[in-house]
């Protein structure tokens, strides 16, 4: 007999503190199947739990009796300036976890001065996010075709998206055994208002490979990006890049920040920590290249860690979408809000007071 699930809470109880309270308390407001497809990752989830155990191996070393009156969290990235560099990572079909879906993350997002990164599979129109909130990047899937791929993104330069992060790290979806066991599907009838829920394949020949002449005929190239960015005046920014050489790549193709993701550990299991990536990366990149960090994010230290090893901004995911569960706007401005302060904590404990004070010198590794 499967446990009741429950409904969302319209008020926080004084037992969610942290990040892993709303994990556990999310549990209860979703059934087995969504579960496994939040929680879940590619293949054995090692890269899951990389992501989350790779903050454990950094040590902080603070430093003592600094003045810190005019501290504050502000960044700059792409000459817009943020209030603190905790962002909402796109996450698509958000329905699942809430009615309100990402309009409510939105909301949050806006009241708690985050930048929404707003997916493609989003079940809320873009146009539907507050046209003149200026915290909102739009994050694109190919669509398989550059005309279909552009429309989208005329629709986000139309409603005051400021820019656009195309995901290149899934152009086929990971092996997600979890997700599989739990027979995962999404609601029938389900509002994709953007784009279908899957992107079509285009049609296999007699001897075509269903892999290489399916869903990798049909994504995104270095060709595209180039041609993408003769096509609008936003930023592009790419999305789940890990290799060095790939970031040199991105720059020659005039991309203007890196988001360094493994997807969460969801599609290639066994990928290189982005944590880990991150460093490599900044070693090769100019030292004003934007890069954001995308994987592990639960403490207020891990945003601090993040940053000091090169990170402008850090993304979270996972971690709203277990407070959009358990109460919609509410539990997703309450999350950024826990790791905001934690992080505001954490920066005047370290005797940091602005975020380009951050940097290799108060962290040691092994």
């Amino acid at each position: 007999m499967s446990n009741q699930i429950l409904p969302p809470l319209t008020q926080i109880p004084a037992y969610l503190q942290t990040v892993a309270d709303y994990e556990c308390e999310a549990k209860k407001h979703l059934s087995e199947m969504v579960w496994a497809y939040l929680q879940g990752g590619a293949m054995d989830e090692v890269s899951v739990r990389d992501n989350l155990q790779q903050f454990s191996q950094i040590h902080l070393m603070p430093r003592m009796l600094k003045d810190l009156t005019q501290g504050n969290t502000q960044c700059e990235i792409l000459g817009q300036r943020f209030p603190h560099p905790i962002f909402l990572a796109p996450i698509g079909h958000q329905q699942q976890f809430h009615p309100d879906a990402e309009a409510a993350s939105a909301l949050a997002a806006e009241v708690l001065g985050s930048n929404i990164v707003l997916s493609t599979f989003t079940n809320t129109d873009m146009r539907q996010l507050k046209k003149d909130n200026p915290y909102k990047w739009f994050q694109l899937y190919w669509q398989g075709d550059r005309a279909k791929s552009l429309s989208l993104v005329k629709i986000a330069e139309a409603h005051n998206f400021k820019a656009i992060v195309l995901t290149v790290d899934s152009p086929h979806t990971g092996i997600r055994d979890r997700e599989r066991r739990a027979f995962f599907h999404l609601p029938e009838g389900m509002q994709h208002p953007h784009t279908p829920a899957h992107i079509p394949l285009p049609p296999l020949n007699e001897g075509d490979h269903p892999v290489f002449d399916g869903l990798m005929k049909i994504a995104p190239t270095w060709a595209d990006i180039a041609w993408l960015k003769t096509q609008t005046d936003l930023p592009i920014i790419l999305k789940g890049i890990v290799h060095p050489e790939d970031a040199l790549l991105a720059i020659q193709h005039g991309v203007q920040g890196l988001i360094i993701s493994n997807h969460g550990g969801r599609v290639l299991d066994t990928c290189l920590p982005p944590l880990k990536t991150l460093q490599m990366i900044k070693k090769v990149v100019p030292a004003d290249f934007p890069l954001l960090y995308d994987g592990g994010i639960r403490r207020g230290t891990d945003v601090f860690k993040a940053i000091a090893l090169g990170a402008s901004a850090v993304l979270i995911g996972r971690p709203y979408i277990y407070g959009l569960a358990v109460a919609g706007a509410l539990g997703v401005a309450h999350v950024i809000r826990i790791l905001k302060e934690e992080f505001e904590i954490t920066m005047a404990l370290m005797g940091t007071s602005s975020i380009k004070e951050i940097n290799s010198d108060y962290i040691y590794q092994e």
